[in-house]
C-alpha cells in the first residue's frame, strides 16, 4: 500500500476527525456542525479559498497547484447521516438519538479532508483542485440543491470524482463499473381515501385498507407483466399505514415505496402504469386514490475513459492487483449522478474490513480505509493535472 506521505503522517488526526463526526451525526441540510468543522480544517490546511452555504450546508474549497493552469478537477464527498438508532457498540457511537452515520459519510468527509490536506501541502499539479463537501445525499437532493445554487457556474470543473466505502471484508480493493453504474430512483406516496365504518358492518364501508393491500399486490404486475424481462427494475412498497382501532374500518390508508431503474424509458413505463393502476382501482372501488411519484436520483453513468484514469490513479496507491474495473451495476442509488449529468467523471468503491451492510444500525466503517481513500482521491488530481 502506497499511502501518500502527508496523509500517512496525518492518520491519527484523520481517525480523530472521523470518530468525532461519527459521534455527532447530522441529517441532510442540518449539517451545521459538520460543515463548520470541514471549513475550519480546510482553512487550517491552507486551502486557497473556502466557500460555505452552497446547497444550504455545503462547503467548497479551491486548491491551486504549483502551476496555475486552467484545468480543474473536482473531488466530492457527502456529509449527511441517516435517521437510524445506532446499536454498533462503538466507543464513539452517536450521541444524537435516532441519528447515525450508517452509510459511512463521516468516512467520506474525512477522506476528502485528508486529500485536501495533501494537495494543499504539496501542490504537485498544474491547475486547480475543487473539493466539494455535499449535504443531504440520502434522498433529500443535496447534489441538485448545490447545482441549483450555482456549483458549477461558480466553481467550474472539467471532470469530477466521487467515492463510496464498501463493507465487503476486502480492505483496499478498489472497484468501478464503467457506463451505467447505479440505478436511478423515485419515491412514491399513495393515499387511498374510502369510507370508514364500524368493523361489525363492513358493508357500510369502502374499505381503504383492503383496497391498499390489493393495490400493493397489483403494483408488482408492472414488473412481471410490463417491464421487458431483460430490463432491470425494482418496485418495492415499503410502508402501509391504516387504522388505529380494533373495531373501526379505516377511511384512509397510505402506501409508500421506491422504484429503481437503469433506463429512463423503463421508469416512464413504470410511472405510467402506476398511475393507470391507481386510477383503475379508484374507479373500480368508487374511492379517491392520489399518487405522488417523484424522481430523487438519476441513473449514475461513469465515463469510460475517466473510469480508467481513476483506476490508474488508484493502482498507484493500492497496487494493480487490488483494482477491479468490471464491477456489476448496483441497484442502489447515489445523487452524485446529478453532478455527473453536468460534468463528466467517475465514481468508485473502496473495500474495507467491515462486513455488515450499509444502512444497518450496527454498521461499522473500518478506519483503516481513511488514508487509502484520501490517497486515491489526491492521486487522481495529481495524475489528471500533471506538472
Amino acid at each position: 500500500m502506497n499511502i501518500l506521505p502527508v496523509i500517512a503522517d496525518s492518520t491519527e488526526e484523520l481517525t480523530a476527525i472521523f470518530r468525532d463526526l461519527h459521534t455527532h451525526p447530522e441529517i441532510g441540510f442540518t449539517e451545521e456542525r459538520t460543515s463548520a468543522i470541514v471549513a475550519e480544517k480546510l482553512r487550517e490546511y491552507g486551502v486557497d479559498e473556502v466557500h460555505t452555504g452552497l446547497g444550504k450546508t455545503g462547503v467548497v474549497g479551491l486548491i491551486h497547484g504549483k502551476q496555475k493552469g486552467n484545468r480543474r478537477v473536482g473531488l466530492r464527498a457527502d456529509m449527511d447521516a441517516l435517521p437510524i438508532h445506532e446499536i454498533s457498540g462503538l466507543e464513539y457511537s452517536s450521541v444524537n438519538d435516532g441519528v447515525m452515520h450508517a452509510c459511512g459519510h463521516d468516512g467520506h468527509t474525512t477522506m476528502l479532508l485528508g486529500a485536501a490536506k495533501h494537495l494543499a501541502a504539496t501542490r504537485d499539479f498544474d491547475g486547480t483542485a475543487v473539493v466539494v463537501f455535499q449535504p443531504a445525499e440520502e434522498g433529500l437532493g443535496g447534489a441538485r440543491q448545490m447545482i441549483a445554487d450555482g456549483l458549477f457556474e461558480q466553481f467550474p470543473c472539467d471532470e469530477i470524482y466521487g467515492m463510496h466505502n464498501l463493507p465487503n471484508g476486502q480492505p483496499g480493493k478498489v472497484g468501478i463499473c464503467k457506463g451505467v453504474a447505479m440505478a436511478g430512483a423515485a419515491f412514491f406516496d399513495i393515499k387511498v381515501t374510502g369510507k370508514g365504518s364500524h368493523a361489525a358492518r363492513p358493508s357500510d364501508s369502502k374499505d381503504a385498507l383492503i383496497i391498499a393491500a390489493s393495490l400493493t399486490t397489483e403494483l408488482q404486475t408492472i414488473l412481471s407483466r410490463n417491464v421487458p424481462a431483460l430490463d432491470a427494475c425494482v418496485l418495492s412498497v415499503t410502508q402501509l399505514h391504516a387504522g388505529a382501532a380494533y373495531n373501526v374500518i379505516p377511511e384512509v390508508a397510505a402506501l409508500a415505496g421506491t422504484i429503481r431503474y437503469f433506463k429512463d424509458e423503463v421508469y416512464a413505463l413504470a410511472a405510467d402504469r402506476m398511475q393507470a393502476i391507481c386510477d383503475g382501482f379508484a374507479l373500480a372501488h368508487d374511492v379517491q386514490i392520489t399518487l405522488d411519484l417523484r424522481n430523487v436520483f438519476d441513473v449514475l453513468i461513469n465515463d469510460d475513459a475517466l473510469s480508467d484514469a481513476y483506476m490508474d490513479a488508484a493502482a498507484d496507491i493500492v497496487g494493480a492487483d487490488n483494482i477491479f474495473n468490471k464491477a456489476e451495476p448496483a441497484t442502489g442509488s447515489e445523487d452524485f449522478a446529478d453532478m455527473l449529468k453536468v460534468v463528466p467523471g467517475a465514481y468508485c468503491v473502496v473495500g474495507h474490513a467491515g462486513t455488515l451492510p450499509l444502512h444497518n444500525p450496527s454498521f461499522t466503517l473500518d478506519p483503516d480505509i481513511l488514508p487509502i481513500g484520501a490517497s486515491v482521491m489526491a492521486r487522481v488530481v495529481e495524475k489528471r493535472l500533471p506538472l
